[in-house]
């Protein structure tokens, strides 16, 4: 029938022109996590942290939390009610780890989803489809890769101001310029801040316990190396304001003065 104003002649799909095709895209990214490991008895513990968050107020504000529960057993008093007290307090439990779902103290928790890993992750290639190669291919390619790629390093010229953040989650960062309170700065590896450091820096968020934190003037509310940390109430009265260095030994972190010349 031939077109006309009021009756158009729909396309035949054959006349369509193609879809275009559409990619999916993955990006891994790392969140700083902390791990809280309760111990009995809960009672105490929980007033132990109530002071913590006296001293430091905004110390978990807005951070996943993974619990666990390795020090704790089935018969440990308060382990019923544990994930309601923690949740009182504003934290946001993501994970819990090392604990058997089928202790009757644990039958009314909600338990998350199971997370996987907790290294830094760059790109993520997904499947497109194809037949995925057998068990121990992917692994033997992996190891014949060679050594990882080294630390990127990421260069700030500016000043990081109250409320924003910065994240290199596979190399260092260096900052030409001071970190404001309630400013955030993460790495992989190790942060360098040539001007006054007083909001929040964590090195080390992929596991590198060689990372350090270094700052001409040393003024910060929170620092953290490989998951320890340390509040600014902990920090010896002397070194504040100076030129420092932070290092990680053991389970300790370290602030060491340094010359800044």
């Amino acid at each position: 029938m031939p077109a006309t104003p009021g009756n158009p002649i729909a396309p035949r799909p054959e006349d369509m022109p193609p879809k275009p095709s559409l990619r999916v895209r993955a990006r891994g990214r790392t969140y700083m996590s902390f791990i809280l490991t309760p111990e009995a008895p809960l009672k105490l513990w929980l007033e132990a942290l109530d002071k913590q968050f006296e001293a430091s107020p905004k110390v978990f504000e807005g951070r996943p939390i993974v619990l666990d529960l390795s020090l704790l057993d089935a018969q440990s008093e308060g382990l019923d009610t544990l994930q309601t007290d923690l949740r009182q307090r504003g934290l946001n439990i993501i994970a819990i780890e090392k604990a058997d779902p089928s202790w009757p103290a644990l039958q009314n928790w909600d338990w998350p989803p199971f997370l996987k890993g907790g290294q830094a992750r760059g790109p993520i290639a997904l499947p497109d489809g194809e037949k995925p190669p057998a068990h121990g291919a992917g692994d033997q390619q992996a190891t014949e890769a060679g050594p990882p790629p080294a630390l990127r390093t990421m260069l700030i010229d500016r000043p990081v101001r109250s409320g924003q953040s910065v994240e290199n989650p596979e190399g260092n960062i260096v900052i030409l310029g001071a970190v404001s309170s309630g400013a955030e700065v993460m790495a992989g590896g190790s942060i360098h801040v040539y001007g006054a450091l007083r909001g929040r820096a964590i090195a080390g968020i992929a596991g590198d316990s060689t990372a350090q934190i270094y700052t001409t003037r040393f003024e910060p509310e929170l620092l953290a190396i490989n998951g320890y940390y340390m509040v600014a109430e902990e920090i010896p009265d002397a070194l504040h304001g100076q030129p420092a260095r932070v290092t990680l030994d053991g389970e300790r972190l370290n602030i060491l003065p340094f010359a800044n010349s």
